[in-house]
């Protein structure tokens, strides 16, 4: 795991939504996560670093159905230039999305990925940020998920943390995995070169 990585210029919060970290359905890290994520956003703000809130829209009847209170992110957007959201129906964030378009056109060249679920989502958008030639750090503590549930003749429960853990681990070989949100740092994106 790293400790100290170079600044990045976007930050990815993922499916941060109220369905997954208030009430009965939260996380059983859903406290940490939102701390974590907070501060990851304030200080990507401060820095003039891209912000990208990825929304998912959830099957109906699911906890994030588009318009239902659990869909709406958790986290409040700052919306302009360099804070939007993009709306995803897959794991990955980049499929069938503007956001590999929108890292482009703005000149990001590194990334950090936060949010949930660790396996799904989270696991997936990192993985092609990386086949798309990003630099990506992932915070190992800005990013959780549910525990999974014990199956007869298959295994006993696995704990959230767990499965975080064995999530991040194929990334490392990658990515920068650095233990603590708070070691992520930011730098504004160099915009792209006019082309004539």
């Amino acid at each position: 795991m790293t400790t100290h990585t170079s600044p990045v210029q976007a930050l990815l919060v993922v499916d941060v939504q109220r369905a997954f970290v208030r009430g009965d359905g939260a996380l059983p890290e859903a406290a940490r996560l939102v701390d974590r994520t907070a501060d990851l956003i304030t200080r990507a703000r401060a820095a003039g670093a891209l912000v990208v809130h990825i929304q998912n829209d959830g099957a109906t009847g699911g906890d994030d159905e588009p318009g239902t209170p659990g869909w709406e992110l958790h986290h409040h957007v700052e919306a302009g230039p360099t804070e939007v959201v993009i709306r995803k129906t897959h794991d990955d964030a980049f499929q069938e999305t503007s956001l590999g378009g929108l890292l482009t056109a703005s000149g990001v060249a590194s990334v950090a990925v936060c949010g949930l679920m660790s396996e799904m989502c989270v696991q997936a958008t990192a993985r092609t940020a990386v086949a798309l030639d990003h630099r990506v750090v992932l915070p190992y503590d800005a990013h959780a998920t549910y525990d999974i549930p014990a199956e007869p003749g298959i295994s006993e429960a696995v704990p959230a943390g767990v499965v975080s853990r064995v999530a991040a681990w194929p990334l490392s070989r990658d990515a920068d995995v650095t233990a603590r949100a708070a070691d992520v740092t930011f730098t504004a994106p160099t915009a792209p070169a006019a082309r004539g």
